[in-house]
């Protein structure tokens, strides 16, 4: 066995101790692509979560090892840092409305054997396995299709249940100026983001990066004084974290980075990439409406529902983070060059703009066919 390496019997004797009944693993394999053979244009993630087929106390179950091959970079360089990932999702998860459960936090020792430990190689978080299918595959639908009745509903729900969400407000001042900080110089987020571009980058050259760093240090100081919008979030609420059933029924994967912050990232995770499957529309040569409308029924709806009259004065630098991981060569590898720029150019200008207005998004499709 490899160091490190999880057996089945080993992941079987830890379930065991966990789950309080006998447990027989059948299975143990990666997360992979859908059934139906839709490519997922998503080509890099923090990690491989592994599928658990297995019987407890005879019963059939399905769980899911998360965060059990780390990657490099983004601020995951050290077991500590890959740690706290683990220990912060486990209660994290259980916290907020419709997340998968968690059930337990553990590690992996050289050995194989799967406890907790100061020796540990790695570690991983056991979640029950949610049903349902990935939201991204909706938006890969329009990309060719029309719009479908449930389409405009479900951008509507999400609105909805963000909006709910954000109304548990925290009065926690030094919490705040540590998430705004962390919208700078988290290694997920514009920093570590931008330090992962490959250089020399001729869309993002060095001088750029710099311009961007340069004005998001304005928008921390800028957002730093409202401590007042501190809220419940999830932290990475985009379409591959998103599980629908039928209709309007789903289910939230993956609460990241911190349970309390600005519901701007919120919206900007989920808002941005109707934007971005609209670019790769554009792109192949159609008509990016569909994910133009759906991206004002979701804002629309938060805006109302929420009544965050503010939301557009806050959310520029957050859509602009989001832009950059969307336009990333590693993340996404199969984009078109003009969308790749599109993207960029939509980052620079809202890192310079004083707000955002809804109605000027259809200027990020100028020239990006």
């Amino acid at each position: 066995m490899a160091e490190g390496t999880i057996g089945l019997r080993a992941l079987a004797r830890y379930l065991t101790r966990v789950l309080g009944a006998p447990v027989s693993v059948l299975g143990l394999r990666p997360l992979g692509e859908p059934e139906d053979g839709t490519a997922d244009p998503k080509g890099f993630g923090y990690g491989v979560p592994l599928e658990v087929d297995c019987t407890v106390g005879g019963e059939p179950r399905r769980l899911v090892l998360a965060r059990t091959r780390p990657t490099p970079g983004f601020g995951h360089d050290y077991p500590a840092d890959r740690a706290w990932q683990a220990l912060f999702a486990h209660p994290a998860y259980n916290t907020f409305p419709r997340h998968v459960r968690s059930l337990d936090v553990g590690f992996v020792r050289r050995s194989g054997r799967l406890v907790s430990a100061a020796d540990a190689m790695d570690f991983f978080q056991v979640v029950e396995k949610a049903e349902g299918r990935p939201y991204w595959r909706d938006l890969e639908r329009l990309l060719e299709q029309p719009l479908e009745v449930e389409d405009p509903d479900r951008a509507a729900a999400l609105a909805r249940f963000l909006a709910d969400v954000h109304r548990d407000k925290r009065d926690d001042p030094v919490l705040w100026a540590r998430r705004i900080r962390e919208l700078v110089g988290h290694g997920e987020c514009l920093m570590g983001i931008l330090d992962s571009y490959p250089q020399p980058y001729p869309l993002l050259p060095p001088e750029v990066c710099e311009e961007l760093e340069r004005a998001a240090i304005g928008w921390r100081w800028r957002l730093r004084a409202r401590a007042d919008r501190l809220s419940r979030v999830h932290g990475d609420f985009h379409p591959w974290n998103l599980l629908f059933r039928n209709g309007t029924d789903f289910s939230v994967l993956d609460r990241s980075r911190g349970e309390w912050g600005e519901p701007a990232d919120d919206v900007a995770a989920l808002a941005v990439n109707y934007l971005f499957f609209g670019l790769r529309r554009r792109a192949a040569g159609g008509d990016p409406e569909p994910f133009l409308a759906l991206f004002r029924v979701f804002m629309d709806t938060y805006v109302r529902t929420s009544r965050d009259s503010a939301l557009c004065e806050v959310i520029p630098p957050f859509l602009a983070v989001r832009a950059l991981v969307l336009a990333h060569p590693r993340w996404y590898p199969g984009l078109a060059p003009s969308t790749r720029t599109a993207l960029i150019r939509f980052a620079r200008g809202l890192m310079h703009d004083a707000r955002f207005d809804p109605e000027d998004v259809k200027a990020l499709f100028e020239g990006a066919s």
